[in-house]
Formats: structure tokens, sequence, C-alpha cells
């Protein structure tokens, strides 16, 4: 495995490796490493001779310095874990002041109105912090395929909108969410939460599921009041939002339209600690 802290580093390594014909792939992350990472990680192990994992907590998405402050840093147990799935691995974790420069602010980006939904609302700035991290990235790496978990769903469109609009030449490659065994979306802000806590958050997926089923003879009305309704018996839980969405445009449902895909979203606070899940509802 090799461990790279620097761009310069590592595009040095990528070029001298270039005219191998190697097909580089991509897993972008924020550390705090789970089995829904490494499952990307396998995933692209599959399709490309080069495998660039990054490992970088980026303060320009995040709009609450507090939720900054105590995001998991476990480098160390990060490349431990992904030495499990495959030890060939290029590791590119640099510093804050190495992709920014001593100017960490975002770019502003126009994705079409995706990104004033759901997120957007309610994290003002975190897809233009998306927006940079990734395309800056993107401009490291120079990968022909990147992967992302659905979980961010709208991150996901959002990143292919941005590869669009910027004419970047990449595949971006959106993978199942992996759950915990209650239903539980993997995210690394499950290790906040108290061992009762993630048990009882199981009720995010269970609640997400029976919206799926009411779907085909519900309103998206009647189904947004049922989940709401639902946490009201759950007094550690806060919904902040609940939303059905088309997944193209992310638009709300107001009367289904059955050449459309739709999406259950739903972002909940468990003691301050925030959870988002998604489920396809076609």
């Amino acid at each position: 495995m090799l461990i790279f802290n620097t761009q310069i580093e590592l595009v040095s390594h990528l070029k001298s490796i270039s005219e191998q014909n190697n097909v580089i792939g991509f897993v972008p992350t924020m550390g705090a490493l789970h089995e829904g990472h490494l499952s990307l990680i396998s995933k692209a192990a599959l399709n490309n001779s080069i495998i660039v994992v990054s490992i970088f907590i980026n303060p320009t998405q995040f709009n609450n310095a507090e939720d900054l402050a105590k995001y998991p840093k476990t480098l160390d147990k990060d490349i431990e874990k992904i030495k499990t799935v495959f030890d060939t691995v290029i590791v590119f974790a640099p510093s804050v002041e190495d992709i920014y420069h001593g100017k960490t602010v975002s770019q502003h980006f126009d994705f079409d109105g995706l990104e004033n939904q759901m997120e957007g609302k309610f994290r003002p700035g975190h897809f233009d912090g998306v927006g940079t991290i990734v395309k800056r990235l993107f401009e490291i790496v120079n990968p022909h395929n990147a992967y992302f978990g659905e979980k961010d769903f709208q991150q996901l469109q959002i990143i292919k909108k941005m590869v669009e609009k910027c004419n970047i030449p990449v595949n971006v490659i959106g993978c199942p969410i992996h759950r915990e065994p209650n239903g539980l979306a993997m995210s690394s802000r499950n290790e906040r939460l108290t061992i009762e806590e993630r048990k009882e958050a199981a009720i995010i997926y269970k609640t997400i599921m029976q919206a799926r089923k009411m779907f085909p003879v519900k309103s998206a009305q009647d189904i947004s009041e049922y989940v709401i309704n639902t946490f009201k018996n759950h007094p550690n839980f806060v919904v902040e939002y609940f939303e059905i969405a088309d997944e193209v445009a992310l638009l709300p449902c107001i009367r289904k339209n059955k050449s459309k895909k739709y999406r259950a979203f739903i972002a909940v606070f468990v003691n301050k600690i925030r959870l988002i899940d998604t489920i396809s509802l076609n």
C-alpha cells in the first residue's frame, strides 16, 4: 500500500504509471471507514487496475462547526481496514492546507436547482463545498471511474450534474447502501450513537420501508403524515425533513407520474446526531 499526503507526490506517482494503460478507480471518503466504504473499494477493484482512496475531512461542506469538530478522525484504523479488502490501494490523505492553499472557501456551483432541495434547504452552502472538493480531487486523481454510495443520493445526482456541466471525463458510479443488521444505513456518524440509540435507530429504515409499501396506494402527503406521526412516538428522534421526490430533478412529488421514478428521503436527529437515509419507491 502506498500513502501520499500531498497532491504533488500523488500526481507524480500516477503520471509515472499512466503509460501502462492503467484504469484508475477512485473512492473519495472522509475517513471513519465502515463496511459501506469497503464495499465501494471492492466494487472498484473489480473493474480498475489502480485504486485510489482519498481520506479527507472537507471543512467547506460542514455548515455546523460542532459537527466538523466531532467528526471521527481514524486514519490509522482506516488504513488497516482498507488493507483487509485490497492491500494495493493508493491512499491519498492530504492536509487542508495542501488542498486549499490557505483559502478554505467553496467555489459556487449551479447544479440546475438540484442543490435547493432537501439537504440543500437545511445545510446552506453544503453542496458548494461538496462540489468544490470532489472537482478538486477529480482534477488531482484524474480517475476513469469514481464510486459513491447511494445513501447520499442527492449528492450522487449533484456530482453527476457537476461532471456533466464541467465536462469532466469521469464515469460516476452509484453503489447500493450498506446497512447494519437492524437496517440502519451505515454511516461514520453511527459511531457517535450509544448502543441503545443505535438499536432504536432501526425505526428509520423500518419507517421508510413502510412508506415504500404505502406508495402504490397512498398519496405522498398521506405517507409524509404517517412518517411524521410515527416519529412522534420516539421522543429521542426529531425529523428534520421527509420528502418523496423524483430521482432526476429531485422535485417533491405532488401528484404521481407513472413515467418517473421516485425516492423517499429522510433526515433525522438522534440527540443532535444527524442521520440520513433514502429508498427507491418504484
